[in-house]
């Protein structure tokens, strides 16, 4: 059996996609699992024990470039290798009018989420099995209410006789987000005991002040642990550096998906906004402390198989005092203090 999980971006969402990849292991030990992905996150799905095969999508590149004759080439080029492998399934976890027209692509049937469940209705009219899923879940359960329910559909695996999360009588395992294999960053600057600072989001409304990280970072000096803050861009760097001056913190060259990937997998300790490496943490099972600034951590809040804590929301910026205290809880559930 060929299967092919269609979830592209972000890498937040990426990261809570992964759970599907083990459940889809579990439910089909023998099957091939293979991911459609935009390149930028290609590396989270290429860590996973469980998937043998990452497509790239550079739909963002090629959107801007549907002139050229070498993007629509490249379309084409995707196009064949997705059909050349011949899948069983495949299952779109994005929800998208874009991705369910790319699962397509690869000319078999499409299981996804019905129209009560999708985030754009249009996209389930191109799915040959729709999935009802409530939209009031973590997205990690529903990706792997998806996975289950999609399998189900297509009668690929006959879930009355499998523990099912759907069924409150069955005993699921945690989720599992398959980077267990992610090696730390063997550098010489995280040789000591080392915490991960995130300061920086996609957008300016999710930021935190910069002097509470100072702050955060002097506290964790205080207990012997480096402050390491990480950064994606130009202006990003500059805050990075801001901030390690005020803390002397560790501001690491440009790192990509990978290696930020490894420097997380050492860290005793990670404090992040609502943004993909505080969940690629969380996903490796390390604490972790989620500010959300700008948004509900309802829905898409810190989980993990390791102690986490997710504060404020939409226009409830979280005060130092309880992100402080939030330190506080995870750091002695991890048994740091």
């Amino acid at each position: 059996m060929k299967l092919l999980i269609v979830k592209t971006s972000s890498m937040g969402d990426v990261v809570h996609a992964l759970p599907m990849a083990s459940d889809l292991q579990r439910l089909c030990p023998q099957a091939q699992i293979d991911w459609l992905v935009e390149p930028a996150f290609a590396a989270l799905p290429g860590l996973h024990r469980a998937v043998s095969q990452v497509h790239r999508l550079p739909w963002r590149k090629w959107r801007r470039h549907l002139h050229q004759r070498a993007t629509w080439q490249a379309m084409g080029a995707l196009v064949d290798a997705l059909r050349a492998e011949r899948y069983d399934l495949v299952i779109d976890a994005q929800g998208l009018l874009k991705s369910a027209v790319w699962a397509g692509r690869a000319g078999v049937p499409v299981a996804g989420y019905d129209r009560h469940s999708i985030r754009e209705p249009l996209a389930s009219l191109l799915y040959a099995h729709r999935c009802a899923v409530s939209p009031q879940l973590h997205a990690v359960t529903r990706c792997r209410l998806l996975a289950e329910a999609a399998l189900s559909s297509a009668g690929l695996v006959p879930l009355a006789a499998q523990a099912s999360l759907a069924n409150p009588d069955t005993t699921v395992p945690p989720p599992d987000f398959g980077l267990e294999q992610v090696e730390p960053d063997p550098r010489a600057e995280l040789r000591q005991p080392y915490v991960v600072l995130i300061p920086n989001a996609s957008r300016p409304e999710k930021h935190w002040p910069e002097h509470h990280w100072e702050a955060l970072g002097r506290g964790f000096w205080a207990q012997g642990l480096k402050p390491v803050v990480l950064w994606g861009s130009g202006p990003e760097q500059a805050m990075a550096q801001r901030i390690a001056q005020g803390c002397e913190a560790w501001v690491p060259p440009f790192l990509s998906v990978q290696e930020a990937t490894a420097v997380l997998a050492g860290a005793r300790l990670v404090v992040g906004l609502d943004t993909g490496f505080a969940h690629v943490a969380a996903a490796l099972g390390r604490p972790v402390v989620g500010i959300y600034c700008d948004h509900e951590p309802g829905l898409t809040g810190i989980t993990g198989n390791g102690p986490g804590a997710s504060l404020g929301g939409k226009g409830q910026q979280p005060s130092f005092e309880a992100v402080a205290s939030a330190v506080q809880r995870v750091s002695q559930a991890a048994g740091l203090v």
